[in-house]
């Protein structure tokens, strides 16, 4: 293989090897997830044969990221937001705090150090916006009250993890008084971003797509969509220190206020499918399957961790605002499953030098066997709703 030939090859080896293994487990009754993330495995650097560029993938995966949570937004008004807060950020803080203590926990019976037990929680702590989002869009469940309330508690969770990404070298010792100042820096930058977006962005951009309609061409209509999209994901992590998905997210809230962001949302959709898969497949090649014999025990026992915090925060949420069983399960199974954050953290700790490259590897192999298993929570939760009485 040519170097030159690098990201065509990832792609269609990526994408072949997706739609084949994610056909198969659709014919099994399985999520197509579980396929798009065996294709990751076969063609990653833990298995025989090709390997796809392991740099390549990971980028077009941050691209499905942002152009995901920019659909998301496009279904959402900022006020929608507001109305389930009072719910979503006591649960997005409880259930992180409850995986990190649960996590802990194992790790200490696990035989590791305090910081690394602490991290090893922590790093499963945060659910997966792809695959929850991802999950609302195919159960129609988006703009429903369950749908909303996820929704604002994974934004929650990412504005979490913007901080705990900048709090991280405090705890691995890199001097105090210097990443407080940082904590701080970075807190006013979110808030310039949210600030330049609401004042400024909230009236131009509509502006743009009206004025784009007027050219009358689909093409360029669909060029300024991702322009907007790519452009202020871009300018949310490199300019602002926010993540890709909030800044994707915040610029699909902008526009849903435009008469235009329903045709913003259908021109996206077809590349939001596409480089959603190839979010899976990068995780998948991140796996190594060795782990999975060498230490099933710890594998295991950190996916109780993070079933059991999503559980037990479903519960507690449901329970305080008297929402109900059904509801209960419904949170349960949009977070019972660990994501993106977690391979970013695990890779920041290791690092850092707060986890083992051996822990690493277990906490890789429960988030990838949480996602794989979601649907099934999905199956358990429609079994737990009321069915519609007769007429």
């Amino acid at each position: 293989m040519h170097d030159g030939h690098g990201l065509i090859t990832t792609l269609v080896a990526g994408f072949v090897l997706a739609f084949v293994l994610g056909l198969a487990a659709n014919r099994l009754r399985l999520s197509p997830l579980v396929g798009y993330i065996l294709a990751g495995v076969l063609v990653g650097p833990s298995t025989p044969g090709f390997v796809a560029d392991a740099d390549l993938a990971p980028q077009l995966a941050d691209i499905g990221v942002i152009l995901l949570m920019f659909g998301v937004g496009l279904h959402f008004s900022p006020a929608e937001l507001l109305s389930v807060r009072h719910l979503a950020l006591p649960g997005a803080l409880g259930q992180i705090a409850l995986a990190t203590l649960l996590g802990w926990g194992l790790g200490r019976l696990l035989g590791l150090p305090q910081a690394e037990s602490a991290m090893m929680g922590f790093s499963v702590s945060v659910a997966s916006t792809v695959v929850l989002a991802r999950a609302l869009e195919e159960r129609h469940q988006l703009k429903t009250p369950t749908g909303r309330l996820m929704v604002g508690w994974l934004v929650a969770e990412d504005l979490v993890m913007v901080l705990a990404l900048v709090l991280l070298p405090l705890a691995a010792g890199r001097g105090e008084g210097a990443a407080l100042a940082e904590v701080g820096l970075v807190l006013l930058k979110v808030a310039a971003f949210l600030t330049l977006m609401y004042f400024v962005g909230a009236r131009l951009l509509p502006l743009a797509l009206v004025a784009l309609a007027h050219q009358r061409s689909r093409e360029l209509f669909t060029l300024g969509v991702l322009a907007i999209a790519l452009g202020i994901a871009w300018l949310a992590y490199f300019v602002f220190d926010a993540s890709f998905a909030l800044g994707a997210f915040v610029a699909g809230l902008v526009l849903a206020a435009s008469p235009l962001g329903h045709a913003a949302a259908e021109r996206s959709l077809p590349l939001r499918d596409a480089f959603a898969v190839m979010f899976f497949v990068a995780v998948g090649m991140q796996f190594d399957p060795s782990v999975l014999i060498g230490r099933p025990g710890a594998v295991l026992g950190l996916l109780l961790v993070v079933l059991a915090a999503a559980t037990l925060a479903g519960i507690a949420v449901a329970g305080a605002f008297r929402l109900g069983r059904a509801a209960a399960a419904n949170i349960a199974a949009s977070i019972g499953q660990a994501g993106e954050f977690s391979f970013i953290l695990a890779a920041l700790g290791v690092s850092l030098g707060l986890l083992q490259r051996s822990t690493h590897d277990v906490i890789l192999a429960a988030a990838l066997l949480s996602i794989a298993l979601n649907p099934l929570l999905f199956a358990l939760a429609d079994r737990l709703a009321p069915k519609p009485r007769p007429a």
